[in-house]
């Protein structure tokens, strides 16, 4: 969808893909569904583990009980109250455990070996990454003539997906990655040359918090395709936010903020951008409270 407001505004040609109104909140279900449907009859008797901030845990969630698979969801015990509760809508067995996400991927790991069940990663598989990839495919059939893709980075599955894709479609794509300073996992590996330790500190955009794993091979992909990373404080997340709520009537989640949190605070020299610009605004599944403390923040 052309965004008018911010395409009058920043002067270019703003498009935004619009995940938020997936049947779940996020684009995390196209990935999630993906590796569910390429598990073998044995894997989906074993069931599957998965550890997520939220989104990719109601990905699972929705996929395992469209196919019938048994599901064991961990989260940290911080997530977000929205995401939880309506994790707590689905058949699942639902776990709160650890104090961020990188212990919760720990005790799913735990669980897939104790349990001998089928982990499935939020970013480091090929199957999730692929399913995510379809946001680009969409997004070149739709808007051919597109020229940079802004997209939020965590662990980096969805970006690696979308430039898999894009940059093999169209080679002179321009992909560029927006992070939260308080955990920058990906943009520390890309500019040390490897997968490094990275702050993991409380953000708005908590679906993108957390490193990577070691063999991650969402880097290896990022190395190859992300033109761009760039950084975005809490103060530009919370700024985006609002801006969504007050001239586009939208609630969007700090997570999906990120790119547009870029825009705002003018990290981008316009003039870069030679054609159309999209945003990829990738989820809606922020706590009320939260919401509400950030767009309106003299009410306290």
């Amino acid at each position: 969808m052309r965004c008018e407001p911010l395409s009058a505004k920043l002067g270019l040609e703003l498009y935004q893909k619009l995940e938020l109104f997936q049947a779940t909140g996020s684009f995390k279900l196209r990935g999630a569904t993906n590796k569910l449907l390429s598990l073998t009859t044995e894997e989906r008797a074993r069931g599957v583990v998965t550890a997520s901030a939220g989104n990719h845990a109601l990905g699972v969630a929705h996929a395992a009980r469209h196919l019938g698979i048994a599901a064991t969801i961990v989260v940290p015990k911080g997530a977000s109250a929205a995401k939880v509760e309506a994790l707590r809508r689905y058949p699942v067995t639902l776990l709160l455990e650890g104090e961020n996400y990188d212990a919760a991927e720990l005790y799913a790991r735990q669980l897939e070996q104790e349990r001998n069940l089928v982990f499935v990663s939020a970013y480091n598989d090929r199957q999730v990454i692929a399913g995510q990839g379809t946001l680009a495919l969409e997004i070149l059939e739709d808007l051919p003539q597109a020229a940079t893709l802004i997209v939020p980075v965590g662990g980096g599955g969805l970006i690696s997906g979308i430039g898999l894709w894009a940059k093999t479609v169209a080679p002179g794509l321009k992909i560029i990655g927006v992070q939260s300073e308080a955990s920058p996992a990906m943009q520390a590996a890309l500019a040390a040359g490897r997968i490094v330790p990275a702050p993991d500190l409380p953000s708005l955009a908590d679906g993108l918090a957390g490193n990577l794993e070691a063999d991650s091979v969402t880097f290896e992909l990022a190395q190859r395709y992300v033109d761009e990373m760039v950084l975005v404080s809490e103060t530009d997340i919370a700024r985006a936010i609002r801006y969504f709520a007050d001239e586009l009537h939208l609630m969007v989640e700090g997570s999906a903020a990120v790119g547009t949190a870029a825009l705002l605070s003018n990290y981008f020299n316009i003039a870069q951008f030679d054609g159309p610009v999209v945003d990829l605004v990738c989820g809606r599944n922020i706590a009320p409270a939260t919401f509400y403390k950030v767009t309106r923040p003299e009410a306290d």
